[in-house]
């Protein structure tokens, strides 16, 4: 009987807790059509037409440690690269496959220089896998629920043996996980209908690897999709067990807890546009000044965000993606306290903002000012230690105005006579409490 050991699971959550802000890469054969990474399933494209892109792929700007760099810069702290996804291409030298990059025009192992890069940032290194793979011959082809051939009675499954393709792919993940080094994080992609939990082998596949990457994070999607929780969050989890919910294109209105009420990790993943692959005519950009704030609400939930990029066809971070993650490496290079090691505070959400905290640091996150001084709700004054910009540093006196004698029970901090803000997208005020 599988016994969950909380002791473990915190030790090895403890750096994910912290990071709250990480990086994800949808990158592959998908980038050459530039129609999003589900390409081939939405437009039924048989597999000897996609075979054309990968004669054709060679990401000749292929640079990870640039991606890096701007996953650095921008403040995020763990990287996750799809090694592979739903369409079966292998951005790394798998012995199992020939559908791989090491077989493409570029003839390189596109992981282990991803690997090498973002450890050589000092970030932690993650790796998404797909457990679908629409290449290999023994997974279900028509009547599957995402198949690109699913509606095509000319691929029947009589002659498919799924024992292989879970054989198939439990020797990839050990690949994975014993040819790259240390893995911070491994990101499985995704149940669904009857695929779920044991369909896949799951207790067998996460027992192998716990026994090569003990200290590795694990998401929940082995046992669901975007959608559900997991059996940790009902309080019975299985050996699959997710260590984090993976909530996707939207964050939690409450954060998550489990069936007593306790918090959950959770990671919210988010696209900057309306893709996760590449998509050329796809320019509805999410605005930086938005990003930043969806952040600042994923933590004060006590939640992650893994934001995403998906390099183009020769390897760029697509221009659009690089503007913004430069816009919020600026805000993070001075608010970046407010943000890693923080959570939820406690506290009910003012009007003007949000609030994140770590032990006895409270953060006011102001996205618009208030008429007169700033309603500190939540705080005794007597409570109260400093107030402090934590841009600048700068000390906020506590207001002592007559404007605001009617409500004595809250704490009022004097910003000052400009109505406008230091920092237009979300000046952040932090509030250091007394030590009990």
């Amino acid at each position: 009987m599988y016994q969950f050991d909380r002791q473990a699971y915190d030790k090895r959550m403890e750096w994910y807790r912290d990071a709250r802000f990480g990086m994800f890469i949808h990158w592959g054969l998908y980038a050459i059509p530039a129609r999003g990474e589900w390409v081939r399933s939405v437009e039924e494209i048989p597999k000897e037409d996609y075979m054309q892109y990968f004669e054709e792929f060679d990401p000749v700007d292929y640079d990870p440690r640039a991606w890096a760099r701007a996953a650095k810069e921008a403040g995020m702290k763990y990287m996750v690269l799809t090694a592979k996804h739903h369409d079966g291409f292998c951005l790394f030298d798998s012995q199992y496959t020939e559908f791989k990059s090491t077989n493409t025009r570029c003839g390189r192992d596109l992981v282990r220089e991803y690997v090498d890069a973002v450890r050589a940032e000092g970030l932690k290194v993650g790796l998404y896998f797909s457990l679908l793979d629409w290449y290999h011959e023994d997974y279900p082809h028509y009547g599957d629920q995402n198949h690109p051939m699913r509606n095509n009675p000319a691929y029947g499954n009589e002659n498919r043996n799924f024992d292989n393709y879970l054989t198939y792919m439990h020797n990839q993940v050990r690949e994975l996980c014993t040819n790259y080094g240390k893995l911070d994080l491994l990101w499985f992609d995704f149940s669904y209908g009857q695929l779920r939990g044991e369909a896949w082998k799951a207790t067998e596949l996460v027992q192998m690897v716990r026994s090569l990457q003990p200290d590795v994070i694990i998401d929940n999607r082995l046992e669901v999709s975007g959608q559900g929780y997991g059996s940790l969050a009902d309080g019975n989890p299985t050996p699959y067990h997710g260590d984090f919910v993976s909530p996707e294109q939207i964050i939690p209105p409450n954060g998550i807890c489990d069936v007593n009420g306790e918090d959950l990790a959770w990671e919210a993943c988010v696209t900057m546009n309306n893709n996760w692959g590449y998509c050329a005519t796809d320019h509805y950009f999410k605005p930086a000044s938005m990003l930043i704030k969806k952040l600042v609400e994923c933590v004060s939930k006590g939640g992650n965000l893994l934001l995403n990029v998906g390099p183009d066809a020769r390897g760029n971070i697509p221009e659009e993606s690089m503007e913004r993650l430069q816009e919020i490496g600026r805000w993070m290079k001075k608010n970046s306290r407010s943000i890693y090691g923080c959570g939820k505070a406690g506290i009910e959400k003012p009007d003007f903002g949000r609030v994140t905290r770590k032990g006895n640091h409270l953060y006011f996150h102001v996205y618009e000012n208030t008429i007169g001084p700033l309603p500190l709700t939540g705080v005794k004054q007597e409570e109260i230690k400093a107030i402090r910009y934590v841009a600048t540093g700068a000390e906020i006196p506590i207001s002592t105005s007559w404007v605001h004698t009617d409500y004595p029970n809250i704490v009022f901090a004097n910003l000052g006579p400009d109505p406008v803000l230091l920092d237009d997208v979300d000046t952040v005020v932090e509030v250091i409490l007394k030590e009990e």
